[in-house]
């Protein structure tokens, strides 16, 4: 028969080691079945039980019974098997609490993160049932303005590149040009919880839409290409991505592009809209940035010359859209396209899923355009299909969904001419 504390000891161990584990899976399986059956939970609730007793009963041998280690050995090993269990203990339950126990925010931010992906809904599925995931997304979504653009608003004799005085740091970056290039500039973009890049375009007719040579509707046979290609096609010097496409197995060419794309004058697409708000975003031949929930042949006879379809809507003629928590697209890499009520046109990638940036959410985009100006301004396709391309480079920091450095080929893309 074993020494009643080396006993004890064993029970200690085994009783820190799996009590953490059963009774943390245990809590997952009363929040949602789909990481574990909900026929499991009462066999994690009765290991987990069993579990503790057995701590307890390690505890009490281990601090009644004589102890035959040997004290040279007994001091380093208590403290390696302390350090351990501690960090193992309060990691398990640390995790379950953040997201069952915690604020509500823990919970907010990993299903509307989640849920906005393709490839990484699990996540939240997981973790919380389909009522949880539903009252989330029911809470936090963007209640979009019911106008569409007044082109009015927008006037380039307002462009004054000789101001004295700038009603904010914001327009002074604007319109203080780059001294090596007086057609753009690249403004760093850097905020709590994320970084980017905006590329502000002062001649708004340099901003057409590029599609990739393989855009069509049929998804075996229709391929997209890196905006990197999408702007060589076309001798451009700057591009990011611009709507979303059909995906269905989130490993997709990116060759068939949700809702209408309208490239120089010409319907190049026409197919089924993405779920993602929004409508129509595109340049009239005047150079006005145009955000409306229209038809192909209305777009035409709007004058629209070049348009992606996606959203949703962050600002029209100046009002924000009404954001309920984090607007229910969490926090991600993104892409915006904008102008001002000068015709100045802004570009804005945000990176994400990285350190120093995890991303943004629909309030931090409308607020960072709000702040440069922008009194128009639509939310793009995001996740690793965000990017912006420069002179044939990558400036921003795509990631994909396992983090790597790397985006995807698109259907189309925003580009600016020479």
């Amino acid at each position: 028969m074993l020494p009643k504390k080396k006993l004890g000891r064993k029970f200690l161990i085994l009783g820190l080691l799996f009590f953490p584990v059963l009774i943390s899976f245990y809590i997952v399986s009363l929040n949602s079945n789909k990481l574990i059956p909900e026929a499991l939970s009462l066999v994690l609730l009765i290991l987990a039980s069993f579990s503790f007793v057995m701590l307890i009963t390690g505890i009490i041998f281990y601090f009644t019974g004589k102890d035959k280690l040997k004290k040279k050995f007994k001091k380093p090993l208590v403290a390696v098997l302390a350090i351990f269990f501690t960090v193992y203990t309060v990691g398990g339950l640390g995790f379950v609490y953040k997201l069952y126990f915690a604020t509500d925010s823990i919970k907010e931010w990993l299903i509307t993160t989640a849920m906005t992906t393709m490839s990484h809904q699990y996540l939240a599925t997981w973790f919380y049932d389909d009522y949880d995931v539903n009252m989330v997304l029911a809470n936090n979504n963007v209640i979009e303005v019911e106008e569409d653009t007044n082109t009015d608003l927008i006037n380039f004799s307002k462009l004054d590149f000789n101001k004295k005085t700038y009603a904010n740091k914001y327009e002074q970056q604007i319109l203080t040009k780059d001294p090596n290039n007086d057609s753009y500039k690249i403004i760093d973009i850097k905020e709590k919880n994320f970084k980017g890049k905006m590329a502000v375009i002062y001649n708004p007719a340099k901003v057409k839409v590029g599609v990739s040579k393989g855009l069509g509707t049929n998804i075996k046979s229709s391929y997209g290409q890196f905006i990197t290609q999408i702007a060589k096609n076309y001798n451009a010097v700057i591009a990011v991505n611009g709507s979303g496409f059909l995906d269905p197995d989130w490993n997709s060419t990116g060759g068939v592009p949700y809702g209408i794309t309208i490239s120089n004058g010409k319907v190049v697409a026409n197919n089924v809209k993405g779920r993602v708000g929004g409508g129509i975003v595109g340049f009239t031949k005047d150079n006005k940035l145009v955000l409306t929930r229209a038809t192909s042949q209305q777009a035409l006879k709007m004058g629209i010359r070049d348009c992606v379809e996606h959203g949703p809507f962050l600002i029209v003629n100046g009002k924000s859209s009404y954001i309920n928590g984090n607007g229910g697209w969490g926090q991600a890499p993104r892409t915006v396209i904008g102008q001002r009520a000068d015709g100045i046109v802004l570009l804005l990638v945000i990176d994400g899923r990285q350190a120093g940036s995890v991303g943004a959410d629909m309030g931090d985009l409308t607020r960072v355009m709000l702040n440069y100006g922008a009194i128009n301004a639509a939310n793009m396709d995001g996740g690793t299909s965000s990017a912006m391309e420069l002179n044939g480079q990558i400036i921003t920091h795509p990631r994909n969904g396992n983090f790597a450095e790397k985006t995807r080929p698109v259907p189309n893309a925003w580009i600016v001419l020479k």
